[in-house]
C-alpha cells in the first residue's frame, strides 16, 4: 500500500532501528517506546489488521511468533515480555498494517487493562 507507515519502512523510504530482517518480516524498535525493550515485529506484506487474515497467511504467522521469543531474549528480555496485536479501532490499532509490539526490559510491566466494575 503505497501510504502505510510501514509499507513505507519496509521500503526504506522511512528509516527505522532494525532489529531483525528477512524476505518476509522486519523488525524495528518502536519510535514511542513504552518500556526500556519495545520493538515491532511486522510482515512486509500488506495485511491491514488481524481481522483480514486467512490460511493463506497461516506459515506467516507462525514463523512470526516463532520469532518473537528469540527476537524478545535477543533484545534483553531474559525473564519474560509482552506480546501485543492491536485489532481495529477499539482495540487500539494506530496504524493499519499488521504488527505485534514485544515490550519488556522491565522488572515487572504493569497491568495492562483494569477491571471495571
Amino acid at each position: 500500500m503505497e501510504s502505510c507507515l510501514f509499507c513505507k519502512i519496509v521500503r526504506r523510504e522511512i528509516p527505522c532501528n532494525r532489529v531483525y530482517e528477512d524476505a518476509e518480516v522486519l523488525a524495528f524498535h518502536d519510535i514511542h517506546p513504552a518500556a526500556p525493550v519495545h520493538f515491532m515485529l511486522i510482515p512486509k506484506l500488506h495485511i491491514a489488521s488481524l481481522t483480514e487474515i486467512d490460511d493463506q497467511h497461516r506459515d506467516l504467522l507462525g514463523k512470526m511468533l516463532l520469532l518473537v521469543p528469540r527476537l524478545a531474549q535477543e533484545q534483553g528480555c531474559t525473564d519474560g515480555f509482552r506480546t501485543v496485536i492491536n485489532t481495529g479501532r477499539v482495540g487500539g490499532q494506530e496504524v493499519y498494517h499488521l504488527h505485534i509490539h514485544i515490550i519488556g526490559g522491565m522488572e515487572r510491566l504493569p497491568v495492562m487493562i483494569h477491571h471495571q466494575r
